[in-house]
C-alpha cells in the first residue's frame, strides 16, 4: 500500500517507520527532519522489535500527492491547513490518528476523499532529527467516523496489521473518541501544568483533579447520545496512567518545548460541547484556562 503519513513528528514518524517495513510510507514532516530521512534513513529506537532502520521518502511539502492512503498526525489546530493540502492531491482513504476531538470533521469538510476515525496509543518521542522513539508499545484502533462497518477500514486494518503494528477495526468509533478524549483531558493537562509523567494522576491530590475531568467529560458524550459512563471512563482513565505511568503526555512535551499545545481540542472542546448541553464543566474549564493563560505568556495564541 502507498502511504503518505501528514505531519511526521514523534507519532507520525514512528507510525510511519512502522509502516515503511511492508509499504510505501512519504512523510511529510520539518526540513531538518525530512533532509535527515531522506540522507540517512529513520532510525528507530526504544519498545520496537526487528528492523531499526527504514528508508521512506521524505518531504516538506505536501501538495499534489498521490497515495493509497493519508495518515494525518498534524496537531489538532493545524487540521485545516493539512486537509488543505491534502484536498489538492488523490487518496483512496484519509485517516485521521490525532489527539482531540472535531478532526475528522475538519478533513470530511473539505475533502471528497472517505476520512476514517482513529487512536493510537502508542507512546513516541523524536530524538533528534532522523530518530524517533517507541516509548511504549500501544494499539492503533480505526473504524468509520460515525461507527458501524467499513470495508475500507478493514482494508487499512489488514495493512497495518501485515507492518506488525497492533491494529484493531472497531464499529464504535464515536464512543472511542469520546473515551479517549476523557483520558486525554484528565492526564494531559495536569501533567503539563505540574511537569510529571502520566503516572502522576494515579495519586492524590491530582488524582481527584485528573477523575473530575474525565467524569465531566463523560456526562458530556452521554448528552450527546454516546454512551460512556463515569466508570467505563475512569476505568480507562486508570489503565492508561497505569500502562503509560513513566510517559510524558504529549501536552507535557508542547510545553517542554515551548509549543502551542491542543488544549482547545482536548479540555476546551468538552467546554464548548457542555456549553452547548446546558451542562457546566469547572474542572475542564479550569484546566484549560491555566493552559491558555500559560500559552499567552509565551505568545504562543
Amino acid at each position: 500500500m502507498d502511504i503518505v503519513v501528514f505531519g511526521a513528528g514523534s507519532l507520525g514518524s514512528l507510525l510511519g517507520g512502522l509502516l515503511a517495513r511492508d509499504h510505501d510510507v512519504t512523510l511529510v514532516a520539518r526540513e531538518d527532519h525530512a533532509r535527515a530521512v531522506r540522507e540517512s534513513g529513520l532510525r528507530l529506537e526504544g519498545a520496537v522489535d526487528g528492523q531499526t532502520r527504514v528508508t521512506p521518502a521524505a518531504t516538506t511539502d505536501g501538495t499534489g500527492l498521490e497515495a493509497d492512503l493519508a495518515v494525518v498526525t498534524v496537531k489538532s489546530f493545524d487540521t485545516a491547513a493539512a486537509a488543505a493540502a491534502l484536498a489538492t492531491g488523490s487518496f483512496d482513504a484519509v485517516l485521521s490518528l490525532q489527539n482531540g476531538m472535531g478532526n475528522e470533521a475538519t478533513l470530511a469538510s473539505r475533502l471528497e476523499t472517505p476520512v476514517l476515525a482513529g487512536t493510537a496509543t502508542y507512546g513516541a518521542i523524536r530524538r533528534e532529527a532522523g530518530v524517533v522513539a517507541c516509548t511504549g508499545r500501544g494499539e492503533v484502533v480505526l473504524g468509520a467516523r460515525d461507527g458501524g462497518p467499513s470495508a475500507l477500514a478493514d482494508q487499512v486494518g489488514a495493512a497495518f496489521a501485515a507492518a506488525g503494528l497492533e491494529t484493531v477495526v472497531a464499529e464504535d468509533m464515536p464512543r472511542r473518541l469520546w473515551e479517549k478524549l476523557a483520558v486525554n483531558a484528565g492526564i494531559n493537562p495536569v501533567t503539563a501544568l505540574t511537569a510529571t509523567e502520566n503516572g502522576a494522576v494515579l495519586a492524590k491530590p491530582a488524582n481527584d483533579l485528573a477523575r473530575a475531568a474525565t467524569r465531566e467529560t463523560a456526562r458530556v458524550a452521554r448528552a450527546r447520545d454516546v454512551s460512556l459512563s463515569n466508570r467505563e471512563a475512569l476505568a480507562a482513565l486508570e489503565a492508561v496512567a497505569e500502562a503509560t505511568a513513566a510517559n510524558t503526555s504529549s501536552m507535557q512535551q508542547d510545553v517542554l518545548a515551548d509549543r502551542r499545545t491542543e488544549i482547545d481540542a482536548i479540555n476546551g472542546y468538552v467546554v464548548d460541547r457542555a456549553a452547548e448541553a446546558g451542562l457546566e464543566s469547572p474542572t475542564n474549564r479550569t484546566l484549560a484556562a491555566l493552559i491558555k493563560t500559560w500559552e499567552r505568556g509565551r505568545d504562543l495564541r
